[in-house]
């Protein structure tokens, strides 16, 4: 897996996962990857190459890589859906019907279904994916 730092020609940065440089090539050339920020297929990539961790006696170290370490792959998600997906809760098959028939203006989105709304939003055509996460992890108290 390979995380790529993406910036728009507005100079939006976000951050995005391909299984190689091959499949983020094939995704651009077919304006699959977009800016998040303001829809614009207009992008460029920089290999992301780690960054900075600190640790809890407030030194700082290399990041773990995410082959490493499960858990930091995970956190990694859903830092990115918690920062670019609007949480619509329980709604969420409500808003997806409303942007997929041009009610709602089209916006990434999360949230949960029923077993009974998954299966509507397929029959409607609604393409969606379930990604069960962990719970997130505890806020240290402030002491």
């Amino acid at each position: 897996m390979m995380i790529y730092e993406l910036v728009c020609e507005q100079g939006h940065s976000f951050e995005g996962w391909f299984k190689d440089s091959a499949s983020f090539e094939e995704q651009l050339a077919k304006g699959m990857v977009q800016c998040p920020i303001c829809g614009t297929i207009q992008v460029s990539q920089r290999l992301k190459t780690g960054g900075m961790l600190k640790s809890r006696d407030g030194g700082s170290q290399p990041s773990a890589s995410l082959s490493e370490d499960p858990r930091a792959a995970l956190r990694a998600l859903r830092q990115i859906i918690e920062t670019h997906f609007e949480n619509v809760g329980p709604e969420f098959a409500k808003v997806a019907l409303r942007m997929h028939y041009g009610v709602e203006e089209p916006r990434n989105i999360r949230g949960t279904t029923t077993e009974a709304e998954e299966k509507m939003l397929r029959d409607e055509g609604i393409q969606f994916i379930k990604i069960p996460l962990p719970p997130s992890e505890p806020e240290e108290p402030i002491h």
